[in-house]
């Protein structure tokens, strides 16, 4: 049984965007300092786009943010 986490991925998104921008960052910088094509930072950001994150790059763009992964899926409560 596949399930839907497309709500889950756009959260996870929008919560990168948020501390990206709290930095001050572009997504140019994060995706530099991420070791990561800034392609696939727009796709991870972007509501409407479906696309994979693995684990190695969601560390990774942590330690870029300067904040522990976990911060990544406080999700607020919808």
């Amino acid at each position: 049984m596949e399930q839907n986490y497309s709500q889950l991925n756009c959260q996870l998104g929008l919560t990168i965007a948020y501390y990206r921008r709290l930095r001050g960052m572009t997504q140019q910088n994060l995706a530099d300092a991420a070791h990561i094509s800034r392609t696939h930072i727009s796709n991870i950001e972007a509501p409407n786009v479906k696309t994979s994150v693995s684990l190695d790059t969601l560390f990774a763009i942590a330690e870029a943010l300067e904040i522990p992964v976990k911060k990544l899926f406080d999700f607020p409560e919808t």
